[in-house]
Parts: structure tokens; sequence; C-alpha cells
């Protein structure tokens, strides 16, 4: 592939870390070659502009933005407050006018302005969830574990893992707020976290943490009838005869030409292949495999397709795979690289 890839890598900073880890990407190899850290205060997750000129990451301040520069590294450009306990998930939409902050910690969903020359504005908007949870050990309150836009951007969607719920809102782009007009209920207990849509927005793919499944929806905007989602289907991310209750379903992304879709389940230390059916949306797993290292929080696809990166969040590690879709089977890429308490991962273009 002649363009030249990066990858971010966002770490926890209460050790010797202190940020961002930027990597260069080798394609063909299925390798990452650090070649820098950006200081942010414990950088749990991290997103990109649509125009690719922007990277914006939870840090303890709130959000951190960053100008990337034509060799993929990261100039900061400020940082705003989110009103609130930090956030732990980032997404844009597709304007380029609005930035959505989940908060796990205060159950609060946050919109903040993005200026055209990429510095972060003030909130326009924030939420708290109400609720009771049913999983004591997360005193049954509010965790909203990913906000993520619709795919034609009328609405976003609040994963909540505490209350077992998607709270759908209505992005107003007049009046700059965010208003409830749905609610997706899922199993009890099953801790839901992290929503994403299939390339063509018709399908939606929901990961659940506690059960360790993944739950296939069909999906449509509805008209004035508001967004439409039903449950065709529920997959285990985990391989056979494990502990569930030790489980956690965590990291999900899918491959470049969407056929298929890739989950990451902690306890069990598995990378989880499904194959997607084009017309129905269904999966059809083909394996769920070791990924030598402990807690594979986040997972990314290189842009080749042939190769998977894992974050180990317990390991302090990330281990890169070829994937064999005939046998299916992973093939382990050289020894594990040695990163502390790495949360994120994002693999990209370099530059704009």
């Amino acid at each position: 592939m002649s363009e030249k890839y990066v990858a971010y890598v966002g770490t926890y900073t209460h050790g010797s870390s202190i940020g961002i880890h930027l990597y260069d990407v080798d394609v063909e190899e299925g390798t990452l070659t650090e070649r820098k850290v950006v200081p942010v205060n414990n950088s749990s997750h991290i997103c990109r502009s649509l125009n690719g000129k922007y990277l914006y990451s939870i840090a303890d301040e709130g959000v951190a933005v960053f100008a990337v520069e034509p060799d993929g590294d990261l100039t900061p450009i400020n940082k705003v407050d989110i009103d609130g306990m930090r956030g732990c998930y980032l997404s844009v939409d597709q304007t380029g006018r609005y930035l959505f902050v989940a908060g796990y910690h205060d159950g609060k969903v946050t919109v903040v302005h993005t200026h055209q020359d990429g510095r972060l504005g003030s909130v326009m908007d924030g939420v708290f969830h109400k609720g009771l949870g049913s999983v004591a050990e997360r005193n049954f309150r509010p965790h909203v574990s990913c906000v993520v836009p619709t795919p034609e951007n009328k609405y976003l969607c609040a994963v909540d893992n505490g209350i077992d719920q998607v709270k759908i809102y209505r992005i107003n782009k007049i009046r700059d707020r965010i208003e409830l007009v749905d609610i997706l209920r899922c199993g009890r207990e099953s801790g839901p976290r992290e929503l994403v849509f299939s390339e063509d927005g018709r399908f939606a793919y929901l990961i659940c943490e506690l059960h360790n499944e993944v739950e296939v929806y069909t999906y449509n905007s509805g008209g004035n009838r508001g967004p439409v989602f039903e449950k065709i289907q529920t997959v285990s991310t985990t391989s056979d005869n494990v502990d569930r209750a030790h489980d956690a379903a965590s990291g999900i992304c899918f491959s470049p030409d969407h056929k298929y879709l890739f989950t990451s389940t902690a306890g069990d230390d598995t990378v989880a292949m499904f194959k997607i059916d084009e017309e129905s949306g269904r999966l059809e797993k083909k394996f769920a495999l070791p990924i030598s290292g402990e807690y594979p929080k986040d997972i990314a696809m290189f842009p080749d397709g042939k190769h998977i990166a894992v974050v180990n969040h317990e390991s302090n590690s990330i281990t890169t795979f070829t994937i064999d879709y005939e046998k299916n089977i992973l093939v382990q890429k050289g020894r594990p690289m040695k990163v502390e308490t790495p949360n994120c991962i994002l693999i990209t273009k370099q530059g704009v």
C-alpha cells in the first residue's frame, strides 16, 4: 500500500507512561515500531476528526485536541473542561461541529463545540442519565461507556453500561442540544459497552461486557416515527467452555472491507472473528483464539485487513497477528511490545 500509516495508543499515566504512544505501521509485515510519546494525562480514549486534521483525547483536564502533522506527529492545540468527571469515550458528528463525550464515572453525555480551526470550544449540552442498574459492584448507577451518532447523523446513541440501556437522543442542530427520543433496553446485567454500525447503516452491533455477547440489530432511522432498532441475533464472544462470570467483552471493530467483525474478551483473553452475512447482517462465528496477553481492552485492524493489533491492559503489552481467513487462525507477529496500561488504539493514515 502506497499510503503510510501510524498508530496512536492511549495509556493511563499513573505509572511510568506519559501519554499517547505514536507508532509507525508496517502494513505488509503487520508490525508496529514506536516513534515517540506525546504527553497527555490518562488518555483513556482517542478519536480523529472526519477531515483528519485533528486528534481528540480524553484527559484528566477534560478533552485535549491536537493538530495532526503531515508525518502523523501531534501538536497540542488546547484542552477544555467538560463540566463533569473525566470521560471514557469520544466520537464526532458528520458535520464536524460536535464532539460527543461519554462519562463513565458520572453517567453524563456531553456535547462540545468544535471550531473550524481545530480548537475545542464551550460545552453546548450535558445530560446526566438516571435510573438504577442491576450490578451491585457498580453501585447500581448509570455509567455511559460509549456515544456514537447514527449513520445518517440524526441521532446519538449513548450506551449505558450501568443501567443496561442505550439511550437514543435526537441531535437538535438548531438549538445545539440533544433530546431523548427512545430507549433500547438490554438484558438484565448484560452490561452493554460499545455500539458500532455497519458501513451501509442497516445494522448495529452492540457488545455486552458482562454477558460476553454481541447483539445484532437491524436499524432504520424511521422517518417521522423515530429510530427503529430490532434485535435479530445474539452470539457469544468467548471461546468454548469458559467461566464467563469472570470474563468481560471489551473491544469491537470491523475489517476494512466490513465483511468481518472482530471482538476481544478479557478473562478469556481472546479475539473472536465473525463473518457478516451481507444481506441479513447476521454473524457466523469463525474462531475465538488467545492473544498472548491479559485484558485485551481494545483492538484495531491494519488497513490491508490481513493483520490485527491488540492492546493488553493488564499485561502492559501490544500483540499483533496475521489473520488466516481460510484456516480461521491467528499467527502472532514477533514478541509482545511493552507499553504500560494501554487503553485504546487507533490505526490511521499518516497526516491528512
